[in-house]
């Protein structure tokens, strides 16, 4: 009776749920499930890059449904098959204000490149570029346009490149925080905030060396778009800003007028009849094959920080991108062992993490080229630490010239709070068993020089596990790879003249190389392999309902008739048969 009541509750909860909440979500589902209207004969797309970025697209399919931000991914796909698709004529670009990531501008870039060279152009209008994030990677990807188009009366203030980072040092001396890091070595400047009032000597020289670095590369490729001097295109924006008037006497930009008036230019530029199509509409309008699966490339994807476990994400309409080890490995996994799958593509976009969850991703990645697969990673912004540590042994990476990547190191500690909270009138004490160790990382005190030497000598370890893992996947004496290492970070240009990635390139030169390794011939599937959640687990953690209660709540919506609610059940019948279920397994472990 109990159990029954307790059931009969959790029923009447979840149709409570569907009877408010649920409809909007429904209609939502429906609105994306909407066919788009037919595609014009001409048809002039535009992408709007002033929202946010990510590097791929959201695992989870309910994140997509308030539009959420824009895919690197999806956008060089659609811009690939849009490049074969007769009825698209040409591309407006809107440009943010700001700066974009490097790694994501470079990807851009190339797709604008492999777009006009089908004969389609491109048209980017700029309301002004402003002093905000790394402005040059916005600046080179107008000038990928054939026509680079500015608001009158907008600024564009492309003078150069600066960082700023805050240093609490002086504040924690004076309210008595002791932060307390390993690093190794002297370029792992991630916790520098923490522990110095200014750059060091190596965090100063690393900076304006990858900086400097991305600064070459986004001007010269666009003098080389613009087919103009690189000095004198340097000189002439740093001795900026300008008013767009100005930009365009100095043939900085190649057009004045409001973004109506470059669209109309683009439309008749397309031929009579020609409209105007979202990008994303475009993109919607895709239809899938017919399923039949040959020879393929998997392609898995693989953004945010690193992690054990499964994703088991609270929330499922909100953001955040994290690589789970389990999920990622078990992808790839699946990779290897699937027949039709003759090699493997893994993008990555990560500034590192766990060194446990890296290694568990790089087994996974030895298996799969045991089984005679190559995998080739292919490098976003981000390939650094434990980002780069899954990748060095890889058979063959590939990153941007601006990715940053590198970071052969590893860091960890903690804060102890106690001498400043005892200011406040609040102690902090102790009580443990076992070895003195067992209590090191409690917030109230300092290491002792025994717990600091334990958990330095720890820190070694790792790092030498690291230094081994490149030397290996990278064929480099170890000696040498040490030289490199210490913490610091390259960009891809640099990593390649080091022997730490093999080729500059983008995605789909990736998949070129991943072709060329696996022997295939000819126009070969791409096979998204990546781990993503079902739309029933998914919608199940969204209202926070039992089993059997977002069970009857898509069975409710099956009766009421949306094909898409049906197709939601489908989906939790076929998961059961699966057997399909969630763990997660958390250790402490230090951050790279």
């Amino acid at each position: 009776m109990k159990q029954f009541l307790i059931t009969t509750a959790g029923v009447f909860t979840g149709l409570l749920i569907f009877l408010i909440g649920v409809p909007i979500l429904i209609i939502s589902l429906a609105v994306s499930a909407t066919a788009p209207a037919p595609l014009p004969g001409k048809a002039v797309l535009e992408l709007d890059l002033r929202g946010p970025l990510n590097d791929q697209s959201p695992h989870n399919p309910l994140l997509g449904l308030g539009g959420g931000a824009e895919s690197v991914m999806s956008i060089i796909s659609t811009l690939k098959r849009a490049g074969t698709d007769d009825r698209v004529k040409g591309l407006l670009v809107r440009l943010p204000e700001g700066g974009i990531e490097p790694g994501m501008a470079d990807e851009i870039r190339l797709a604008f490149k492999q777009f006009r060279a089908a004969g389609k152009p491109i048209y980017a209008h700029s309301q002004g570029i402003y002093p905000a994030g790394i402005v040059t990677t916005t600046y080179m990807l107008g000038a990928a346009a054939d026509q680079l188009w500015m608001q009158p009366g907008a600024s564009l203030q492309v003078t150069g490149v600066a960082t700023e980072d805050l240093f609490f040092k002086r504040f924690f001396d004076k309210y008595g925080v002791v932060p307390q890091y390993e690093q190794r070595y002297e370029y792992k400047n991630a916790v520098n905030g923490y522990l110095f009032s200014d750059y060091t000597p190596a965090h100063r020289q690393s900076q304006l060396s990858w900086i400097g670095s991305v600064y070459g590369s986004n001007l010269g490729f666009a003098a080389q778009d613009r087919k103009t001097d690189p000095a004198g295109l340097r000189t002439a924006l740093e001795a900026g800003p300008y008013l767009a008037d100005d930009a365009l006497k100095l043939k900085l930009i190649d057009r004045l007028g409001q973004v109506r008036e470059t669209e109309q230019a683009l439309l008749d530029k397309a031929g009579d009849g020609a409209r105007t199509i979202d990008f994303h509409d475009y993109a919607d309008s895709h239809q899938e094959g017919d399923g039949k699966i040959g020879d393929s490339i998997a392609v898995i994807e693989a953004e945010g920080a690193i992690l054990t476990g499964r994703d088991q994400g609270s929330n499922p309409f909100t953001g955040g991108a994290t690589i789970y080890s389990d999920d990622l490995a078990g992808a790839i996994l699946s990779a290897a062992r699937t027949e039709a799958v003759k090699a493997i593509v893994l993008r990555v976009n990560s500034p590192g993490g766990s060194d446990t969850a890296s290694e568990q991703i790089l087994d996974a990645i030895r298996v799969a080229k045991a089984a005679g697969k190559p995998v080739v990673v292919s490098m976003g912004s981000y390939g650094a630490s434990g980002g780069y540590w899954i990748a060095s042994e890889a058979s063959a990476i590939i990153a941007q010239p601006t990715t940053l990547t590198g970071s052969i190191g590893v860091f960890g500690g903690k804060f102890a709070l106690g001498p400043a909270l005892e200011k406040f009138g609040v102690d902090v004490r102790q009580t443990g068993v076992g070895g003195e160790y067992a209590g090191g990382f409690g917030l109230g005190q300092p290491f002792t020089a025994t717990q600091r030497a334990a958990f330095g000598g720890w820190m070694d370890r790792i790092y030498e596990t690291f230094i081994v893992r490149v030397a290996t996947g990278r064929k480099i004496p170890v000696e040498r790879v040490r030289e490199l290492a210490k913490g610091r970070v390259w960009t891809g240009e640099q990593a390649r003249t080091l022997g730490l990635v093999d080729e500059l390139g983008g995605f789909y030169q990736a998949v070129d190389k991943a072709k060329a390794l696996a022997g295939l011939k000819g126009e070969i599937q791409l096979r998204r392999m990546t781990p993503s959640e079902g739309a029933f687990e998914t919608l199940q953690r969204a209202l926070g309902v039992s089993a059997m209660s977002a069970r009857t709540l898509a069975a409710a919506a099956w009766v009421f008739g949306d094909p898409r609610s049906q197709a939601l059940l489908d989906q939790v019948s076929e998961a059961r048969l699966r057997g399909e279920g969630h763990g997660m397994v958390l250790a402490p472990t230090p951050l790279r």
